[in-house]
């Protein structure tokens, strides 16, 4: 297991302070503002630790408020909303300096059989013979600034391998749309709740940048911000991190400063495990 994976697993664990009241720590990636998945996932965790283990993560609907303190813990206060038959509702703040940064609300369900269809996988590319993020980056290394460098060149606790070519120095204009395989580096549990947590951190990872392509910008284009405002994801089928999944994303619609992007994640079978859906700050300076 990689350094950086045994770290986040460990950021998954919380401190409990007081009845739904959590602590957790930051980890700093080089992005000096906490990374939003992590917030994501902590917050997820947060929300299961007042429930059953029957009851299972099935969606999750957020908005970043504040840029997070990478150097700072974050507390997560816990709101349970609703416990019925089948679904239960926990609301949950995030917050630093006295201040709301994150807010989620999360759905729970009991397991239940019912009704199946869903969209086909997309045929690309297997992940074997394709470079990793790193690697291709790592190949431009000497045309980065040599500020971004702890940024860009952080160890990542996923591993991400892009069907699409895209060079973020020189970006040409292309379709709206984004293919990248990912898998945690390492071991993970097999607890699926935990699985569903690092998916979460890692489905923020590759996704608002796709709303971008069809304007030749990217991530480290000058005068440029991009931030996301709110993200929702869907878990539909059980799966494992420990394999490669299929992060299959496009971005619809963009206009008043804000980019719209969606994704649907396979496994290797083809089986759609989980649907993300986000809407950020796309401005020109």
């Amino acid at each position: 297991m990689s350094k950086v994976l045994k770290e986040l697993l460990g950021l998954l664990k919380l401190e409990l302070l007081d009845d739904n009241l959590f602590l957790g720590q930051s980890q700093d990636l080089g992005f000096k503002a906490v990374f939003g998945g992590q917030v994501i996932g902590q917050a997820l965790s947060a929300a299961k630790q007042t429930l059953s283990d029957e009851r299972q993560l099935h969606s999750f609907h957020s908005y970043f408020l504040r840029p997070g303190d990478a150097t700072k813990p974050i507390t997560y206060l816990v709101e349970v909303t609703r416990d019925g038959r089948s679904f239960s509702t926990r609301r949950v703040q995030a917050m630093q300096h006295g201040k709301t940064i994150f807010n989620l609300m999360a759905s729970f369900q009991l397991d239940e059989q019912g009704f199946e269809h869903q969209d086909q996988m997309p045929d690309v590319p297997g992940p074997e013979g394709l470079m990793s993020m790193f690697d291709l980056q790592l190949q431009h290394k000497d045309k980065i600034p040599l500020a971004m460098h702890d940024t860009i060149f952080a160890e990542r606790p996923i591993e991400f391998r892009p069907v699409k070519e895209y060079d973020w120095l020189h970006p040409q204009k292309s379709e709206a749309r984004n293919q990248v395989w990912m898998r945690a580096k390492g071991t993970m549990p097999d607890d699926l709740g935990i699985n569903k947590y690092v998916l979460g951190y890692a489905s923020d990872y590759n996704f608002l940048p796709t709303a971008v392509h069809p304007h030749g910008k990217s991530v480290w284009s000058r005068d440029f911000q991009i931030a996301t405002i709110d993200h929702a994801m869907w878990f539909h089928r059980p799966f494992s991190f420990n394999d490669w999944l299929l992060y299959d994303i496009d971005s619809p619609s963009a206009s008043s400063g804000r980019g719209l992007v969606r994704g649907k994640i396979f496994n290797r079978a083809g089986e759609l495990v989980a649907s993300t859906a986000q809407e950020g700050v796309i401005r020109q300076y």
